[in-house]
């Protein structure tokens, strides 16, 4: 009985903890900053730390990455995808299978200013939503102007 019970407790609190938005979707996807954009999305991979991990796949780690000295170069990863890393530079439900979160130029270029300030990594934000607007977008040929 005790088992049930518990069992019972276990299944509400993730019933509503999945109701939150604390959870990424793509309603609510809009309302993160770039911590929580990286918390939600890319720390599934890349880790707690940005330290990666090696298993299923190999998720290469963000700490004290010496790449990160260019902001394009990150913003770029997060636009198009890399190396099986999905992209998030789509438009709204055009990604492949419309399945990918979509991330705005905003929203790209706070997770990039993020990733380069945090984790060992010592760059200085500096990508705006207006630069993350002129580098090349998948699909950019259906995108239009931004």
């Amino acid at each position: 009985m005790r088992s049930l019970i518990l069992s019972l407790s276990i299944a509400i609190a993730v019933s509503a903890y999945a109701d939150t938005p604390l959870l990424t979707s793509r309603a609510t996807v809009g309302s993160l900053t770039g911590q929580q954009i990286y918390e939600h999305i890319c720390q599934g991979c890349h880790m707690p730390g940005g330290l990666g991990a090696v298993g299923a796949g190999s998720y290469p780690k963000l700490a004290a990455d010496k790449n990160f000295v260019s902001w394009q170069f990150v913003a770029l990863t997060v636009i198009n995808g890399r190396n099986g890393m999905p992209p998030f530079g789509y438009p709204v439900g055009q990604g492949p299978g419309s399945g990918a979160s979509h991330l705005s130029d905003a929203q790209i270029a706070e997770v990039v200013n993020y990733v380069r300030s945090h984790f060992g990594n010592t760059y200085k934000p500096e990508a705006t939503a207006a630069q993350i607007s002129r580098l090349p977008h998948p699909a950019a040929e259906l995108m239009g102007p931004q």
